[in-house]
């Protein structure tokens, strides 16, 4: 009955899903790159700025090892284009190569500068585009896929992980380009100087490939269950500072603290042993370097001996200097290996994200609704709500046209709400049919569905901000028209009796705000669309009977033409319905106006009795 897309990916943020026997770096990060070909001017400055920086980094050691020759044999060396270049700047050469020194150090910090502030640019560009393609496919999720998922695991995904990509792109990326072009301008200057000594120095290099194969292999693993372990912190955090009122009431803050020293030490534990394979990889490096240098040295002590030198002295100094840049990298790339690491993991998890598709969608053709919704139809619904088996809606079946009141009545857990979740299309039945104005709902999107729906939910959400704020929520309202709506929703006189009036900061989720009144805004929320369909999830719950009763007034005295379906335990608040449904285990056993079900004597009026107190005392045994 409803659209979907086809190819519906993987959902990674199930690890049990994932085939991770070999972990490849760079698997999911290479998918960084299309965000940020969208700012190219940023990666291709950032790219041509730091291979200028790189040149002017290596100019110094050539002119200290053209210094050293000059003070050794009182004579310019080195390509004549050089030699003019010197004495065309001082007639003296040894200020001449202290000038030089002095101007490369200079366009070394403009142009390494220039580099950064790209990369870093960039990456904080790529970071906001990331957050938000994952809220998108977030927020398009149907209800069923929060259902068994954690807030503060999607939180850590949203925050912490898109976070270690923006550093991977501003600081490991501009690494990476530092390494390749310092590597094979030093390799290439070197092999000109002296072929011999640049094998001895880049033998024992090639050793790195199995060691960091090694690493790579065994690190990722421990990488992406660290990332998990902080998600489940944060989840475990958001549920005790957001119930703390109940922790407290039952004394539970030390059975709450060992949840979270439990969630804290598997995340010390996987941090502990991906640092302990860091920790045997990057001695490695050290180790070769140092063979490297060893055998280096005591070979170009042989090379510069006369009579049958093969550099001079400050060639050899010059290429001493330049192996360090060499080494340099290596021990970046260590570095940069282990932020690859962190990076993919936390790529893995923020992709999973990204490639979420939604089932319930537009299906192809599907038209806007107009006019507003004229009537609303179950014939013989059926659901069951996923990764469940027990039925909740068994053959369901009412029609309520415009301005009917319809109300629904049953115990906890009857099917009630799930009635109203699928009128939202929050749910799809498994089998029967939902019309709209004669049609499928599947017929019509869901933006013109949900617009021309008010709905307020059983527990009222208001968000962070002023009362206006909320109740104006997505909307375009003037003042006249906000303070209509709190009116009809029976909350104009309390806020206007707040000392900052419709300004009010209600608190996170209205905390400052009673129960009455956050369900008070919620209605006038859903009144200020003047929708055509009022949906009520036992709205007036909690409402005391007078300002239910003025509330009720006031809706039908201005709804005449709207539709309304509300869930109710109170039964005053459905009494005045145009009809009402009974319902017991997912089906309606009764059905029919207040009077007509009172004489019935059956579900309806074993509630009404006992909620007013009417019931006999033999009747009450």
């Amino acid at each position: 009955m409803t659209g979907s897309r086809s190819g519906n990916k993987q959902d990674h943020l199930k690890p049990e899903e994932i085939n991770d026997d070999k972990q490849i770096i760079g698997r999911q990060i290479w998918r960084v790159v299309p965000y940020a070909k969208k700012y190219p001017k940023r990666a291709i400055v950032g790219i041509a700025a730091n291979a200028m920086a790189r040149f002017f980094d290596l100019i110094p050691f050539v002119a200290i090892g053209l210094a050293v020759d000059f003070f050794t044999t009182n004579s310019l060396s080195g390509p004549q284009i050089v030699q003019d270049v010197v004495q065309g700047i001082h007639s003296e050469p040894a200020i001449g190569y202290g000038i030089i020194i002095f101007l490369s150090f200079v366009c070394l910090a403009i142009f390494q500068g220039i580099s950064e502030y790209s990369w870093q640019t960039l990456g904080y560009k790529i970071q906001h585009d990331l957050r938000m393609d994952a809220t998108r496919s977030l927020i398009a999720m149907e209800a069923s896929y929060y259902d068994l998922r954690q807030t503060g695991q999607l939180m850590s995904i949203l925050s912490s992980d898109v976070n270690q990509l923006e550093d991977v792109v501003s600081d490991s990326s501009t690494s990476i380009i530092r390494i390749i072009i310092t590597f094979f301008t030093a390799f290439l200057i070197l092999v000109l100087m002296s072929w011999k000594l640049a094998l001895i120095l880049f033998g024992p290099i090639i050793f790195i490939v199995p060691i960091v194969y090694w690493f790579s292999t065994n690190v990722q693993r421990k990488y992406r269950k660290q990332r998990e372990s902080t998600g489940d912190i944060n989840a475990i955090l958001e549920n005790l500072i957001s119930g703390i009122s109940v922790v407290q009431a039952y004394n539970a803050q030390e059975w709450e603290a060992l949840r979270v020293d439990k969630e804290s030490g598997e995340y010390r534990d996987q941090a502990m042993a991906a640092s302990k394979d860091r920790n045997r990889f990057v001695p490695m490096i050290y180790a070769l370097a140092g063979v490297a240098f060893g055998l280096l040295v005591t070979a170009g002590g042989f090379l510069v001996q006369p009579p049958n030198a093969e550099i001079t002295t400050g060639q050899f100094v010059t290429f001493l200097l330049i192996s360090t840049r060499m080494t340099m990298p290596m021990f970046i790339f260590g570095i940069l290996i282990n932020q690859l690491q962190r990076g993919e993991a936390a790529a893995r998890r923020v992709f999973s994200v990204v490639d979420l598709e939604p089932k319930i969608i537009d299906k192809e053709g599907a038209i806007e609704i107009e006019g507003g919704i004229k009537s609303v139809e179950f014939r013989d619904v059926h659901f069951t709500y996923p990764n469940t088996t027990t039925k909740v809606l068994s053959g369901i079946s009412f029609k309520v046209e415009g301005g009917d009141f319809l109300g629904i009545m049953g115990h906890t857990g009857a099917g009630k709400t799930t009635i109203l979740k699928l009128l939202m299309r929050y749910y799809t039945p498994d089998s029967g049919d939902v019309l709209i104005n004669g049609k499928s709902i599947d017929d019509f999107t869901l933006d013109s569905l949900r617009n021309a729906i008010g709905f307020v939910s059983q527990e009222p959400f208001l968000f962070f901000g002023t009362i206006k704020e909320n109740v104006v929520y997505n909307q375009v309202a003037t003042d006249d028209e906000v303070k209509h709506a709190l009116q009809l929703a029976g909350a104009l006189e309390f806020v206007e009796n707040l000392e900052q009036g419709y300004d009010t900061i209600v608190g996170d989720r209205g905390v400052k705000l009673s129960g009455g009144q956050r369900a008070r805004i919620s209605l006038a929320r859903a009144l200020l669309k003047s929708p055509s369909l009022l949906i009520l999830d036992e709205a007036s719950s909690a409402l005391d009977a007078e300002t239910e009763k003025k509330i009720q007034e006031n809706l039908l005295s201005t709804g005449k033409a709207r539709a309304t379906i509300a869930v109710a335990h109170r039964l005053s608040t459905i009494r005045n319905a145009t009809e009402i449904l009974a319902m017991v285990d997912g089906a309606v056993v009764e059905r029919g106006k207040h009077e007509a079900l009172l004489s019935n004597g059956g579900v309806y009026s074993s509630q009404w009795n006992i909620q007013t107190g009417s019931m006999s005392e033999s009747s009450t045994e």
